[in-house]
């Protein structure tokens, strides 16, 4: 599926948005397909695991769908729908005991080891990401892979676009310095 601009894809968003409130719950289908890979690559980002993930988009649908007039009316949609996502998902996390986050990040990451990955580029990056703290991590995400401003990226973090700028500015240099030595390691292959 081709990618759509920030501002077409936050037009089809309100236009998911009116057609649940116009329509009911029935058409919930609709923005889930639009949305649900993107917020997803978000979620784990904050909950820094699949399930848990999973389960903060469920609960975003489930609030959308309760208010989508909400989400026809914002003025960023895309936006409101990550801030939405987030909320969720440092919901969970604040559910869990930290010896049940302990366990479930080992046991995945001992399965990310066993996984042989298509794209081994793809497999470096996401370790390199996963060894950032979360509130540096996601600012990258929402940076590079959805194309937000970092006025955009504090609207959704409920932070300043100075602290977002700073976070993404220190996330560049932690990367770099992960990514550095295997970068030496390739040339000297």
């Amino acid at each position: 599926m081709e990618k759509l601009s920030p501002a077409k894809f936050a037009a089809q968003i309100r236009c998911c948005a009116n057609d649940l409130q116009d329509h009911g719950v029935d058409r919930l289908g609709s923005l889930y397909d639009l949305t649900s890979e993107r917020l997803l690559r978000y979620a784990v980002t904050v909950t820094r695991n699949t399930p848990d993930a999973e389960d903060a988009i469920q609960a975003t649908m489930v609030r959308i769908a309760m208010r989508p007039k909400i989400l026809a009316t914002a003025q960023q949609p895309w936006a409101y729908l990550l801030r939405v996502a987030r909320n969720e998902a440092l919901r969970i996390l604040q559910k869990r005991k930290p010896l049940q986050i302990f366990a479930q990040c080992r046991q995945l990451w001992s399965r990310d080891e066993e996984v042989v990955e298509e794209n081994d580029q793809a497999l470096v990056i996401r370790r390199a990401l996963k060894r950032l703290p979360t509130n540096q991590s996601e600012v990258v995400v929402l940076k590079i892979w959805e194309d937000m401003t970092f006025a955009e990226i504090a609207s959704v973090l409920d932070e300043s676009p100075n602290t977002v700028a700073s976070r993404y500015r220190y996330a560049l240099q932690k990367l770099d310095n992960y990514l550095r030595p295997m970068a030496r390691e390739d040339i000297n292959v």
